[in-house]
């Protein structure tokens, strides 16, 4: 079994694979959401605690949380349920889901780190990656920066220089949404 690991405050995952029966039992009979301790997976994850986030089964069916059993059934999916995109309104279709209890026909099980152990695992927790887009609405830069309402937020937006194939250098930043600016309040009053 493939163990798909994510650790959301560095920004990287691992995959292990898994093959001793032995480990894997511990796995076996756990519900989505479930968080089970690292040493269960081996002696390198020990002081980490793991939630299941998800998973596949051998034929490539996702785990869908809510369907209590650890075998594939056939849902009746309308628009905005997961594992399905409607393509017309109103549409509904029937579509084979792998319930929510881990099994021994699992081919991939997807974890996420919720409490970092004492020892770092080498590309997992020993370094982070900086996210690469930052928040475009206006009151979520001012929490990230702790701003207060009047300051300005534009200054504030995290942006990114690099050059283009012309040899410019150019800052590409994102366009602040709900900014409250002279001519927004001046539309509000014509209102």
């Amino acid at each position: 079994m493939k163990i798909n690991i994510a650790c959301p405050s560095t920004g990287l995952q691992k995959v292990i694979e898994i093959d001793d029966e032995k480990r894997l039992q511990n796995l076996y009979d756990r519900r989505m959401a479930q968080e089970l301790d690292g040493s269960a997976l081996g002696e390198e994850f020990d002081g980490y605690i793991l939630r299941i986030s998800g998973g596949n089964d051998k034929q490539g069916f996702p785990m869908r949380q809510g369907v209590a059993t650890n075998t594939r059934v056939r849902l009746l999916c309308s628009a905005g349920d997961k594992t399905y995109r409607a393509r017309r309104s109103g549409e509904r279709k029937r579509k084979s889901v792998r319930g929510c209890i881990v099994g021994h026909d699992i081919s991939v099980l997807n974890l996420v780190v919720s409490k970092i152990g004492s020892n770092p695992i080498a590309g997992l927790t020993d370094e982070a990656v900086p996210r690469r887009l930052g928040p475009k609405r206006a009151n979520k830069i001012r929490a990230l920066f702790n701003l207060e309402k009047d300051d300005d937020v534009r200054k504030y937006v995290i942006a990114r220089t690099f050059t283009n194939k012309k040899g410019r250098t150019v800052r590409k930043c994102p366009k602040i949404q709900r900014l409250v600016t002279p001519l927004t309040l001046q539309r509000k009053r014509a209102r």
